[in-house]
């Protein structure tokens, strides 16, 4: 059980190839994204068929809910499913915010126009925003995303959740311009802002809660030390110079130190046990255990997500 009604459901088999499988409740139940394709947003009854006060119901598909299959699920809580809509921007956008924990999910229809805005209904500006067109298949990139450590001039660059890419300079996405407290502002490139139906996450850091940053590689495996605040219990994190995966680690999956077992956002794989993704959780954030290129390369500059098990005040070491 999650233990809480989730607003945002990410699922992945463990032990097959499956895509991962994004769900929230700004679109409705059984609606999927997978954040390893390209692909438009698919209707599938049997996958997550309800968001529930201790979690959320699932159907039979296999991607979610296979006969002794081991499966993960990461979960954010948002409004309960409540939405609202705001005309700050000059697209209208349907927001629920979860203002305490620093978190928003946003859906609007885009209108093609050169500086478009939205209003992301957080109480401060997103540091890490990820969007998807649901509409239509697009590349290049499919899951455009914003990460305020992305190189010194973060809103003139993008990720891409589903590729390996590193750091690409494109005014078509966010405008060449960083969000503000209200409002993130877009190109008119159709990954974002094409005349279809799209989804936006967004976060900003929480003290004792969550951190977005970013670290520099040693190229050792005394690797570098990354202090949060608190212990996570989730961490994902992307090389931005180079080719690499986007790596996820969590302390269900890997309860032990070194965490060594690495879910990739970008792909299908199931867990992986690798000797060269290993890091440490500790009380107060991680440490790389190697010189893995996707982690700790030296000189090699890294994006992160972490978000805490609890308050730092009551986390404990392992």
């Amino acid at each position: 059980a999650v233990n809480f009604k989730p607003d945002w459901t990410w699922i992945k088999n463990r032990d097959a190839t499956d895509s991962h499988q994004l769900f929230d409740s700004n679109r409705g139940v059984t609606k999927v994204l997978q954040s390893d394709t390209t692909a438009a947003e698919a209707t599938n009854d049997d996958t997550l068929t309800a968001f529930i006060s201790t979690g959320f119901s699932l159907g039979d598909d296999v991607a979610v809910n296979t006969n002794n299959e081991s499966y993960v699920s990461w979960n954010w809580k948002a409004n309960g499913g409540t939405t609202s809509t705001l005309t700050a921007g000059t697209i209208d956008s349907v927001v629920q915010a979860n203002t305490d924990a620093g978190f928003s999910i946003v859906t609007y229809t885009g209108d093609d126009e050169a500086r478009a805005t939205v209003a992301h209904g957080l109480s401060q500006a997103p540091e890490w925003i990820i969007i998807k067109n649901r509409d239509e298949t697009i590349s290049n990139p499919a899951w455009p995303v914003f990460h305020h450590h992305d190189t010194a001039a973060p809103a003139t660059d993008h990720l891409d959740l589903e590729d390996t890419d590193a750091t690409n300079d494109a005014e078509t996405i966010w405008s060449d311009e960083v969000p503000t407290d209200t409002l993130v502002i877009l190109g008119t490139a159709d990954s974002v802002n094409s005349g279809s139906a799209h989804v936006m996450y967004c976060f900003h850091s929480v003290e004792g809660y969550s951190k977005m940053g970013g670290y520099t590689g040693n190229g050792n495996a005394d690797g570098a030390f990354v202090y949060l605040g608190f212990r996570p219990a989730w961490i994902m994190f992307k090389r931005t110079d180079a080719v690499t995966h986007w790596q996820i680690h969590d302390i269900k999956r890997s309860p032990i130190n070194p965490s060594g077992i690495g879910l990739l956002a970008n792909t299908n794989d199931g867990d992986g046990v690798s000797t060269t993704y290993n890091l440490d959780i500790t009380s107060n954030g991680f440490k790389l255990r190697d010189a893995h290129a996707g982690q700790n390369v030296a000189a090699g500059t890294y994006i992160y997500m972490a978000f805490a098990e609890q308050p730092f005040k009551y986390a404990n070491a392992r």
